[in-house]
């Protein structure tokens, strides 16, 4: 399946929506003044949850492979929706510390990190580089946070796109 076409498709459906909610303005009052919009921003800076995925990916960044595992809860799940869940923090730390042996540099650029309900959006770019093959991948992660620890984080991404952009002909599944 390629992502790709799902996130084009809501990209042209929130650009609809914006054309929609400009041609209101023209009609109504702006319903989110500047100080309601630096307040949202405040809080979402203040958010817990969004706290503990910020500092889940400085742990990436910083290819602290031991933290990641630890900032998960014992019964957590990291599942790549195009293959079965990682099921548990020790076979997740195992999962981490294999693939963080193959890369020398990886940065996950944040795109927008927000908060719908009670699950952390991301949407970020992963630039890394793998057992010496330079590549990027755009990714959408959702991530349900309990306390100070991920309870599932969902990743989508296009599987062939990383497999290639990490150099590889097969899967490391």
């Amino acid at each position: 399946m390629d992502f790709r076409k799902i996130f084009i498709a809501a990209a042209l459906s929130c650009t609809a929506l914006t054309a929609c909610s400009q041609a209101d303005q023209a009609t109504h009052q702006p319903s989110v003044t500047a100080e309601t919009h630096q307040n949202m921003e405040t809080d979402m800076q203040a958010d817990p949850k969004i706290a503990v995925v910020e500092e889940m990916i400085t742990a990436w960044n910083e290819k602290e492979w031991n933290k990641i595992a630890d900032l998960f809860t014992e019964d957590g799940v990291l599942h790549s929706m195009m293959i079965d869940p990682v099921v548990g923090r020790e076979t997740i730390r195992k999962r981490i510390v294999g693939l963080g042996e193959g890369l020398s540099e990886i940065t996950l650029n944040i795109i927008n990190i927000g908060r719908i309900n009670d699950v952390v959006v991301i949407e970020r770019v992963d630039e890394f580089t793998y057992k010496g093959h330079k590549g990027k991948v755009p990714v959408v992660g959702i991530l349900e946070v309990e306390g100070d620890k991920v309870k599932v984080w969902r990743e989508y991404y296009d599987r062939a796109e990383l497999l290639a952009e990490m150099g590889l002909e097969h899967d490391f599944d």
